[in-house]
């Protein structure tokens, strides 16, 4: 297996609510364009498996024969490191946005490094991801498209994406030595915390801050968005998590909320 193989067989395509088989086979054609193989349906509303997703896949049936189909975002995330959200409007709360050349570098960087994976993670056709959705990512990229003509068919943007990832791999490849073997510059002494840990990290998070008083559900002006921001931009591994859990159960057991 080549390298740039390697490395694209860690990146995982994610296609929330999707509403027309067609596009996931013209998602499955740009895929195998570009060297990818791993695609995962959220809550699609179109019929899949589909005659209409074989034909617009023009012979990429076996990422379609292997697509993975769950209910929950989170579900497709699982052992994912790095989460990267497509969003096509601004939002409330500025997140780190890149452009797809931008984050195809951030990319390569993250694939270089042992047992990493990447998902690149896409909307519904017509009203893309939602902030819950963008809230899960560590970061949002934006195709710069035409103001004026800015609607782009969702195969299309699977294919901009996977193919800037697939030429920075290629621009890297027989430099992996000149590469650091983690993303911080050094070798690391702990894996990244994924997105499951991550998410059981903000759950535990919330319920404390509800338990001191400080964060009202009722009222929450965005401050668990903040938090979220804050600490998918830290990038924590999994002993940082567990040290922080740590101190919530601690801080709860002095709040006399845990046991």
């Amino acid at each position: 297996m080549s390298v740039q193989s390697s490395l694209l067989d860690s990146v995982r395509i994610i296609l929330v609510g999707t509403s027309h088989p067609g596009n996931i086979g013209g998602v499955a054609r740009a895929m195998k364009n570009m060297g990818l193989k791993d695609l995962w349906l959220v809550a699609p509303r179109a019929q899949f498996p589909h005659p209409e997703a074989e034909f617009r896949s023009s012979g990429a049936t076996d990422i379609l024969e292997n697509t993975q189909v769950v209910e929950q975002l989170e579900d497709a995330l699982s052992g994912c490191t790095l989460v990267a959200g497509t969003s096509a409007r601004s939002r409330h709360i500025p997140w780190p946005l890149l452009n797809p050349r931008e984050l195809a570098g951030r990319l390569h960087e993250e694939l270089e490094q042992p047992q990493h994976k990447v998902a690149l993670v896409f909307g519904r056709e017509d009203r893309g991801l939602s902030n819950e959705e963008l809230h899960l990512c560590h970061l949002h990229v934006n195709i710069p498209t035409n103001p004026d003509f800015s609607s782009l068919n969702l195969a299309a943007a699977v294919q901009v994406l996977s193919y800037e990832l697939r030429m920075s791999v290629l621009e890297h490849q027989g430099q992996t030595g000149q590469v650091a073997d983690q993303p911080f510059g050094t070798q690391w002494d702990a894996p990244l915390a994924d997105s499951q840990a991550l998410q059981r990290f903000f759950e535990h998070l919330e319920t404390t801050l509800i338990d001191i008083d400080f964060h009202d559900p009722d009222n929450p002006r965005q401050l668990m968005s903040r938090l979220r921001r804050l600490y998918l931009r830290a990038r924590p591994d999994t002993t940082e998590i567990n040290m922080l859990r740590g101190i919530l159960t601690s801080t709860q057991k002095v709040a006399g909320t845990k046991k």
